[in-house]
């Protein structure tokens, strides 16, 4: 097993203050669900208009797919970034299975955020977009870009000098790959609105 030899700062800050954010809106979110728990009919602080809402999507299947409230898992598991940050930016060194099931993990959580924002957008019983959910997205994405060429720089993936430094190079282009992918994010709300309003523009006339 080989061990971290450097200790990569930047990386570290970031997952502080990724967690901290995602932290956040998984607790705002897990507020909402108790309101919402307690009066089903009363109006949530996120639910600022008819697409832009978070009490529809938390009374959904989608807002508890296995069983439990969605933002009992950022509560969990925005801990895990947050103690590597920690761990790293105090000189802790992980071995490479370490890194593999945080690279999992990481992964596992950009894909269920790729889901989600799936279902927001085409899920006939949503169609709308929770602020606090939006945040999550917001910081998983890039953790998720820089976790990955994290773990090809530090050699989890690969032993090889060139590919280490390769991945070191790229993780300077994060911030535009994260641009990129908001954009496209954006991109699809706009067209999926414009879709929605096509639909109701045919009902109406």
């Amino acid at each position: 097993m080989t061990a971290q030899r450097t200790r990569p700062v930047g990386y570290a800050i970031w997952l502080i203050v990724a967690s901290v954010v995602g932290w956040w809106a998984a607790f705002q979110l897990t507020l909402d669900k108790i309101i919402q728990l307690e009066n089903p009919d009363a109006v949530l602080g996120c639910n600022i208009s008819v697409m832009i809402q978070c009490g529809k999507n938390l009374d959904s299947w989608q807002g508890e797919v296995f069983g439990f409230p969605n933002p009992i898992i950022g509560l969990t598991g925005w801990m895990a970034p947050m103690v590597v940050g920690v761990a790293l930016l105090a000189g802790a060194r992980f071995p490479r299975w370490f890194w593999g099931a945080f690279g999992a993990g990481v992964t596992f959580a950009f894909g269920f955020v790729c889901w989600l924002i799936g279902q927001s957008l085409y899920a006939p019983n949503l169609g709308v977009l929770c602020p606090w959910c939006m945040l999550t997205w917001a910081v998983t994405i890039p953790t998720f870009f820089a976790t990955v060429l994290h773990l090809f720089r530090n050699g989890t993936f690969s032993s090889s000098p060139t590919v280490k430094a390769r991945a070191a190079r790229l993780m300077a282009w994060v911030p535009l790959a994260t641009i990129l992918a908001y954009a496209v994010v954006i991109l699809l709300a706009q067209l999926r609105g414009l879709d929605l309003l096509g639909e109701v523009a045919g009902l109406l006339f």
